[in-house]
């Protein structure tokens, strides 16, 4: 059987992010430069399924400089064969060092390529085993072909995705790109009690809608709307009514969250009610432990009581940079929700532990 093509290792840097766009769970992995060479390693020794051949983490390290660009049949054998030996000496302008086998297998490979569905493994081969057990998906490969372009690639790589992705993948994925478009227009939001307001374009007009329309009805009882408003201070929604038939106190000279949802509850004692203090994430500025005590005393002060504070910090994607450059940051006895990923919630417990026997 002839060997494949090998694709321009450029060509397969600039499509991996097509492929796995935002909202690609470990995304970082399947994009990286160390990805590309991985999948460059791949098409050079005909790793493709169905071929019966087969890489291991070693031989992406062992390629060097020189030898990626001897695409030859005869070359691409004798290499294969080569790395494959006991006795083989690594070249001088080797890609990676030695120890970088770890991460290609662990990172790229296991936790990135797989999941995905790009990458396979052979099956009834040792997890120990040193022998090569990794190959590319068929249909994966071809998205690497040099002579599908523009609407033609665009076409075969949502194809693709359609059909190797799982469920939560693709959900994932479709809520990140309809978030992207929503954020280039005009935001309009619906209310709990069906009132609508329009927000300015942007991603944080694209997450506080989410946390409005999907978070809000999902995680409380009855949800109402005490206070919505945007960057720079604009007051997009202020009940007035429903503070003062709770008691409360809207300062708008104060340094107010984004957001300020109202769980009533179902006890008409009020027992149950809370009152949920939510910043929106686009790029910073996270409910830390700084912005928590001042969050808490301005609620003490405007006559809520603690028992009935939560504090949520809503991001568009657990993948992105926003969320991985704030996760240190997140207060404790705070939550963490992503729109990409409405069913789940971060709980950042705070006070005693718990025994995990113990949960919910």
């Amino acid at each position: 059987m002839s060997l494949p093509k090998v694709p321009k290792l450029d060509v397969i840097m600039e499509r991996l992010p097509l492929i796995f766009p935002d909202g690609t769970e470990n995304r970082n992995y399947v994009i990286r430069e160390m990805a590309a060479k991985t999948l460059y390693v791949m098409f050079y020794a005909g790793a493709v399924s169905g071929s019966e051949r087969w890489i291991r983490p070693s031989q992406v390290t062992d390629m060097g400089i020189g030898q990626s660009e001897l695409i030859d049949d005869a070359s691409r054998e004798e290499w294969v064969k080569r790395t494959l030996s006991t006795n083989k000496e690594r070249p001088i302008d080797a890609w990676y060092a030695p120890n970088s086998r770890e991460s290609i297998r662990d990172e790229t490979i296991r936790s990135g390529l797989i999941p995905c569905g790009a990458v396979i493994e052979r099956t009834g081969i040792p997890t120990t085993s040193s022998k090569p057990k990794y190959s590319l998906e068929l249909s994966f490969a071809t998205l690497f072909d040099e002579e599908l372009v523009d609407i033609d690639l665009d076409a075969a790589i949502t194809n693709w995705q359609d059909t190797h992705l799982n469920k939560a993948a693709l959900s994932r994925l479709r809520l990140m790109k309809s978030g992207v478009a929503i954020a280039k227009d005009a935001v309009v939001v619906t209310f709990p009690n069906g009132e609508k307001r329009t927000l300015a374009p942007g991603p944080s007009s694209v997450i506080a809608k989410a946390v409005i329309e999907v978070f809000a009805p999902k995680f409380l009882k009855v949800p109402a709307i005490l206070w919505l408003s945007e960057s720079g201070n604009k007051v997009v929604a202020r009940d007035e009514g429903l503070a003062q038939s709770l008691g409360l106190k809207i300062d708008a000279s104060k340094a107010l969250p984004d957001i300020i949802l109202i769980d009533l509850g179902d006890d008409s004692s009020g027992a149950d009610m809370l009152v949920v203090f939510t910043e929106v994430v686009a790029t910073d500025g996270p409910i830390d432990r700084k912005r928590k005590v001042t969050l808490t005393k301005l609620a003490l002060e405007a006559g809520f009581s603690e028992n009935h504070l939560a504090f949520l910090t809503a991001f568009m994607d657990r993948g992105n940079a926003p969320f991985k450059k704030s996760i240190s940051e997140l207060a404790w006895g705070s939550y963490a929700w992503f729109a990409s990923e409405p069913e789940h919630l971060i709980d950042l417990r705070d006070g005693q532990p718990m025994k995990l026997s113990d949960r919910n």
